[in-house]
């Protein structure tokens, strides 16, 4: 196809209210903008089984880790997840492969005109990007016949754009301190937002959390009748062994014990894949064929970067899109457990609008080498913000103004037997691994002709 549709579809997509790029302080959710459109297409997203994720961190390695059983299964499987690596396609896959370029615009051009109907009533407002993007998947899962949709919640749960479906099981991931601004300051409230796409009757299958947070979650259970299943008390891991590549171990789910292996890092990948076989086991118990061999092969085939990712060995070089301070704690004590180094380099370039002071008390004292850049998103905190916050560490950052410049200084500064590091966002990891691969980044407007300058942080 003419590559210049693609981008145009791409353009208009992005010309509404598009809150991974924008400041937070305006959001408005609404269903009821979500709800109108998705009438007036048909109610494409009661099509399929849905399996529902929500969570702080590690929703989008779950929701990869079902989807990837279910294909294996012989499921024809659509997965939904946000935010994208490099193109805006990996959101809405199939079987593992993300929508044609060609596809993505014929599908824009068709639901065009339903879209600035439901504009037109101005119920609450116009539709998002999010918003749009999600009735998107949902239509692309349905002319494609899909079997089961795994859809990953944008933002919160509750009011979520995903949060129309009626899930045959929902799943909720580790809760941490992220989008306080949205979600609330507190590890209670956030998992109230979370705990909004349990469905009377639907079960439920849990991360281990804070108590704060797993009392919330119990509650909604309890108050809507869903079976509730907790990973670390109802399911349990076992590691055997781990390598750069990879790590097997021993899970002992609610029909049956696994010896298992997926090919990413963390220990919290543990706690995902055993969110995963459980909500699959849900699934088994209500008559859909997921057998051992379908769940073992699946985790093992399952591919999530920008994760714990090794990209190259030689120097060592690992990308992580942690985000927050919890997430960054989890790197440094993973970075640690699975790698043997003798000094790291590290490359933090964060979002302003997240808790940036407990991203660099997590990080400080991994290394004296510290380089601070930032991404392409308008939401990127400043260098000279970075550079603020270790100084109150004792560190004194090297600083580079594009994130290719500070992989090429990380790689000058290293010396055998060192690592490189660069995490902070997975929008600094993806340039990271677009530069390293050669990859040419996808074209967004900075500003779409329905945003107003203002609105950006």
């Amino acid at each position: 196809m003419n590559g210049n549709e693609y981008q145009a579809a791409l353009d208009y997509v992005l010309s509404f209210a598009d809150y991974e790029r924008m400041s937070r302080s305006a959001i408005v959710f609404d269903l009821s903008r979500m709800e109108a459109l998705l009438e007036r297409l048909g109610d494409p997203h009661l099509a399929a089984k849905s399996v529902h994720i929500a969570g702080t961190k590690g929703k989008g390695s779950t929701s990869a880790m079902i989807a990837s059983v279910l294909t294996a299964s012989g499921y024809r499987t659509g997965l939904y997840t946000s935010p994208h690596l490099h193109t805006m396609r990996e959101r809405i896959q199939v079987d593992g492969k993300p929508i044609e370029e060609k596809e993505f615009a014929d599908l824009v051009n068709r639901l065009r005109p339903e879209i600035e109907t439901v504009n037109r009533l101005k119920i609450a407002g116009e539709l998002t990007t999010f918003e749009i993007l999600s009735a998107l998947a949902f239509v692309y899962f349905r002319e494609n016949d899909v079997d089961f949709q795994v859809l990953e919640t944008g933002l919160g749960g509750r009011l979520d754009a995903t949060n129309v479906v009626e899930p045959a099981v929902c799943a909720i991931t580790s809760i941490s301190l992220d989008h306080t601004e949205v979600l609330g300051d507190t590890l209670a409230r956030i998992a109230t937002e979370k705990a909004g796409i349990i469905k009377p009757g639907c079960p439920v299958v849990c991360a281990p959390q804070h108590p704060e947070a797993s009392a919330v979650i119990a509650g909604v259970c309890q108050e809507k009748g869903a079976a509730l299943t907790t990973v670390g008390k109802d399911v349990t891991w076992q590691i055997k062994e781990s390598s750069y590549s990879g790590q097997s171990f021993r899970l002992k789910g609610l029909r049956a014990e696994y010896d298992l292996s997926i090919p990413l890092l963390g220990e919290y990948q543990l706690d995902n894949a055993a969110i995963a076989v459980a909500s699959l086991e849900v699934l088994a118990n209500s008559g859909i064929r997921i057998t051992p061999t379908s769940i073992a092969e699946g985790l093992s085939q399952v591919y999530w970067p920008g994760r714990l990712q090794v990209l190259q060995h030689n120097p060592l070089f690992i990308v992580d899109g942690a985000h927050n301070a919890d997430s960054a704690s989890k790197l440094r004590q993973a970075l640690k457990r699975y790698f043997e180094f003798d000094n790291i380099v590290l490359i933090v370039g964060t979002s302003r609008d997240k808790d940036v002071a407990g991203i660099v008390a997590e990080l400080a004292n991994l290394s004296d080498n510290i380089i601070v850049t930032h991404s392409n998103n308008p939401r990127a905190a400043t260098t000279s913000m970075l550079v603020a916050e270790f100084s109150k560490w004792g560190k004194t950052p090297s600083t580079t103004e594009a994130v290719a410049g500070a992989v090429d200084l990380a790689l000058a500064k290293t010396k055998p037997g060192d690592l490189i590091c660069a995490t902070g966002s997975l929008f600094v990891v993806s340039e990271v691994i677009a530069y390293l691969k050669g990859l040419a980044p996808e074209h967004y407007s900075t500003q779409g002709p329905r945003q107003q300058s203002e609105d950006y942080s």
